[in-house]
């Protein structure tokens, strides 16, 4: 409990510490390894904070992403600060926290919240298509964390990654040892653009990654 003396800053730096653990469980038990492509990208976030969009396929990325963006805010399901000592870790995450039974109100509080982390100093973490994709499914991508980086005066740094051949989204427990490929690319930039634009374009780089990604391990 004594973390809640810290800075926020200093609070996500020890739990985020545990992320980078379990993504090397998961490596030295599963084999589930992986490579980084466009790790240049990653370092400009840690002067410049931006608003990361992300293909989402597996849990693997929330926690990859945490570490590799540090310092960095997701969103999450207000529900799960409240579950006992899992709950408590996620808040010194510094998290943007929403009802998702008030999607209104929620995506308020996710533009006003957002804009406010990035002013901190934090990089933004959005799964633009709102869940876990299955391997070669697309979903549809919303503008809300394009909304936060034109408002905020910040790029967008799109992420691409086919994690699902590893940790399927329809499989819960099963991990298949194999390479993750992770392609990060160049910002983004919002100047003299709209959310609409700006999404489109990080939309039309993702898509156009993944279909270069292998979809099954082997490939």
């Amino acid at each position: 409990m004594f973390t809640w003396l810290l800075p926020a800053k200093a609070r996500h730096r020890i739990i985020v510490s545990w992320t980078h653990f379990i993504v090397f469980l998961v490596k030295v038990i599963c084999g589930v390894r992986y490579q980084i492509h466009g790790m240049e990208n990653i370092l400009r976030t840690k002067t410049q904070p931006a608003v990361v969009l992300s293909k989402h396929q597996s849990t693997w990325e929330t926690l990859f992403l945490q570490g590799s963006f540090w310092p960095a805010s997701t969103i999450l399901k207000k529900e799960l600060l409240d579950i006992p000592f899992f709950g408590w870790g996620l808040r010194a995450l510094y998290p943007i926290a929403i009802d998702r039974s008030d999607p209104k109100n929620a995506l308020r509080q996710v533009k006003s919240e957002g804009t406010k982390r990035i002013a901190e100093g934090f990089n933004v973490i959005i799964f633009p298509e709102g869940t876990r994709m299955k391997l070669k499914e697309k979903g549809k991508y919303a503008r809300s964390g394009a909304d936060i980086a034109c408002t905020a005066g910040c790029d967008v740094i799109p992420v691409a990654m086919n994690s699902g051949i590893c940790w399927p989204a329809e499989e819960k427990f099963r991990k298949y040892p194999g390479v993750i490929q992770v392609i990060v690319g160049e910002p983004i930039s919002t100047e003299g653009k709209n959310s609409k634009q700006v999404t489109a374009e990080a939309e039309a780089w993702i898509e156009d990654q993944m279909a270069r990604l292998p979809q099954e391990i082997g490939e």
